[in-house]
């Protein structure tokens, strides 16, 4: 018997089509989560080594192949949220990848079930892990 588990962080189709795109343009990407600096609480995107992962960032999971992080303090406030990436027109004030493109990633969330928070996967702290 297979338990199956929860994903903590998952993207539209239309944002899965504008990272695809991207990873054309800049090769391998990753993400992450913006705790208020720059472009308020948006998901950033890089060029994978263009954001160095701090010793207490969070590890999330995947969204189409691409790391997705946060940092420590903010995953405590949202630890029992489900993150959606998604993708809208405008320009975002920051340097993420999407932003000369017209167009801006953010978060769509909610709060996991009881059933999800038992089956959430464990998560990872810190780039070296």
């Amino acid at each position: 018997m297979t338990t199956q588990t929860t994903s903590r962080v998952d993207v539209t189709p239309a944002a899965a089509n504008v990272i695809d795109n991207l990873k054309v343009q800049h090769g391998p990407l990753m993400f992450h989560q913006s705790g208020g600096c720059c472009d308020g609480s948006s998901p950033m995107c890089y060029a994978v080594g263009d954001f160095i992962i701090g010793s207490t960032d969070v590890w999330l999971g995947k969204i189409e192949d691409c790391d997705f992080w946060m940092s420590e303090d903010q995953f405590e406030y949202w630890r029992h949220t489900h993150l959606t990436v998604d993708v809208t027109p405008g320009r975002g004030a920051s340097f993420s990848l999407e932003i000369p493109l017209g167009i801006r990633f953010l978060i769509r969330s909610r709060l996991f079930s009881e059933d999800e928070m038992n089956h959430l996967p464990p998560v990872r702290v810190g780039g070296d892990s």
